[in-house]
């Protein structure tokens, strides 16, 4: 329609400002300042909106075809390759497809967009971002501790993939313990225990997550790693007979502070480690200490109450003896029962019919000293025979073994555990 002029928003706010400025109801200066031009381009644009009018202030590009634009026959192409050989691909690996065979010259973001616009590939729906309700800090240290480990490369491949083992505070923020171990094993986790109730005392209660050191995963109702009838876990059964409740995390944000804690220190840590030359973990966890104080000196919090939580180690809590694997094994008629490959048989003054089919108490403390209790008493044994032992490494282990064996140049064989369905799964229903 003649007439008709487009103009975006921007432009038409400039013809109502030029127009008082030719009607000297303002000046150039303010006319700058309204529209955030300079004094020159005001001048500019009242000459030129004089000389031409409205038009003259509408961009000289607009309705022009881009300089820059794809040849349409390059796109049709595309599509009816994609149509005919790459219809399931999505567009990152269409784009490779028909860049390495076909000589695809435009970018793989207008690929995308062709793709979505010809119906060929459905974009994701974007993740909708949960709002998680904000806990309030508890009001006394030593009320709860959150702990978790972090496999990183904390040397920088000075010294193999090992995990830093990390408690911190919940009402100060104050990082309460550190130390680096090579996997997340119970026996890892029982010496850190051990090492920051020795430092601090006993906390209401400790915050993990669902790792299987905390908690038993399965639901058959018990494991290897069974302590006793409670269905807990060996460092659940150490924490319940100090009693300290154990609470487990069902999201990673519920146990926020702690992880928040490792991104900071895959930062800080890792850096001031470099510069103070530390390449192994035993240098790094000398270090620790140091770096505690000043990490709690710059970030830690006042607590809400001066009151500290921690509650001193009785004379009853032998630390040595909770922090030990313990299970419970029956004795053969011989005398014999069977742990870690090994058969430990047992030697007595008493007749053998005495105690078979007795039970008794394995302890394998953190050196990996084993004792047999009967009735809290320790009794002597013999191991006659050893068999050897194949372990299954679980993810958060597998990175630190991967690292040490190769620095170790030593070959690694990873096996996939054989799955056998259970008697009532539905592979099993089927009949001809």
């Amino acid at each position: 329609m003649e007439g008709l002029i487009t103009m975006s928003n921007k432009e038409a706010n400039r013809v109502s400002i030029l127009d008082k400025l030719i009607g000297k109801q303002i000046k150039v200066k303010q006319a700058a300042a309204m529209l955030g031009l300079s004094n020159r381009q005001i001048i500019r644009l009242k000459k030129r909106y004089q000389e031409g009018g409205v038009k003259s202030l509408v961009h000289k590009n607009r309705g022009r075809v881009s300089n820059n634009r794809i040849n349409p026959e390059k796109i049709d192409k595309a599509i009816k390759l994609i149509r005919k050989h790459y219809h399931d691909f999505g567009p990152t690996l269409a784009h490779e497809k028909l860049t390495q065979y076909h000589g695809t010259s435009f970018s793989l973001e207008t690929l995308r967009q062709v793709m979505i616009a010809g119906g060929i590939w459905t974009p994701k729906r974007k993740r909708v971002l949960k709002a998680y309700q904000l806990r309030p800090r508890r009001q006394a240290e030593g009320e709860l501790i959150q702990i978790d480990g972090s496999p990183h490369s904390w040397f920088e491949n000075r010294e193999p993939y090992c995990n830093l083992l990390a408690f911190i505070d919940d009402a100060t923020g104050k990082i309460k313990w550190l130390e680096f171990v090579w996997e997340e094993t119970t026996l890892s986790y029982m010496q850190a225990t051990r090492g920051y109730l020795r430092l601090h005392g006993k906390p209401l209660a400790i915050y993990a997550d669902k790792h299987s050191v905390f908690r038993i995963n399965t639901n058959k109702g018990g494991s290897a790693s069974t302590a006793d009838s409670h269905g807990d876990t060996q460092y659940a059964r150490a924490l319940r007979q100090l009693d300290i409740k154990l609470i487990a995390a069902h999201s990673a944000q519920a146990k926020g502070r702690v992880e928040k804690l490792f991104e900071t220190l895959q930062d800080r840590l890792v850096k001031e480690m470099r510069l103070k030359g530390i390449n192994t973990m035993k240098q790094g966890n000398k270090y620790l200490s140091e770096f505690m104080k000043m990490f709690n000196l710059k970030f830690g919090v006042e607590p809400q109450t001066k009151v500290d939580a921690h509650r001193p180690l009785l004379t009853t809590d032998n630390l040595d003896k909770i922090f030990t694997i313990q299970h419970t094994r029956i004795l053969s008629k011989n005398l014999t029962c069977q742990y870690k490959s090994q058969f430990y048989q047992i030697q007595t003054k008493r007749p053998s019919y005495a105690m078979r089919r007795a039970p008794i108490l394995i302890k394998e403390d953190l050196k990996g000293k084993v004792t047999l209790e009967y009735k809290g008493k320790l009794l002597k044994y013999t191991i006659f025979q050893t068999q050897p032992k194949s372990t299954i490494a679980g993810s958060k282990q597998l990175n630190s073994i991967v690292s040490r064996l190769k620095q170790a140049q030593t070959p690694l064989i990873i096996r996939k555990a054989s799955w056998i369905p259970s008697k009532k799964h539905p592979w099993r229903q089927f009949t001809y």
